[in-house]
């Protein structure tokens, strides 16, 4: 369980690394092209939308593509609110694996995101909650869910943010 629960954090730990460099073509590929991305959006002080499909959502791409539009805006420049695109700072913990099997695995993690932009600071945080898949020596994300705890917004919310 040590050499799982290693190869995991060291994989999201990869992750948010590679996001913080905006190196976009190795963040894509950690992605499975069927990844569903949601971050759904609070319907009270404690609950939140749980289906994409009914209930309003901050962000939701049911597969990869809609990252991968994103990431395509960006480099052309055709994202104002993205351009230029803030310094971030992901820090990942309490990564906790709920489920293994042989095929899949879930994940909950703890996160905060720190950016700057414009000559301003702020930070995202909340859970994530990622379904991964083995891939070679490391994984790939089938699902992640981000519960944004902070959702009072006050500037622009992307992917990278979070």
């Amino acid at each position: 369980m040590q050499n799982l629960q290693h190869s995991v954090e060291q994989f999201l730990f990869r992750k948010a690394e590679l996001c913080d460099r905006q190196a976009w073509d190795d963040y894509l590929e950690l992605f499975d092209e069927q990844s569903e991305f949601h971050i759904p959006q609070w319907e009270s002080e404690h609950s939140y939308t749980t289906d994409p499909k009914r209930g309003m959502s901050m962000i939701f791409y049911s597969n990869r593509a809609g990252i991968e539009d994103r990431v395509y805006r960006i480099r052309t420049g055709k994202s104002a609110a993205s351009t230029p695109l803030p310094r971030t700072l992901h820090l990942v913990s309490n990564v906790i694996i709920h489920e293994a099997s042989d095929s899949q695995i879930e994940v909950k993690a703890k996160w905060v995101t720190h950016f700057y932009r414009f000559g301003v600071t702020g930070m995202f945080f909340g859970d994530a909650h990622y379904r991964l898949r083995p891939a070679g020596n490391s994984w790939v994300i089938l699902r992640k869910h981000v519960l944004l705890l902070n959702d009072t917004i006050d500037s622009v919310l992307d992917f990278y943010h979070v």
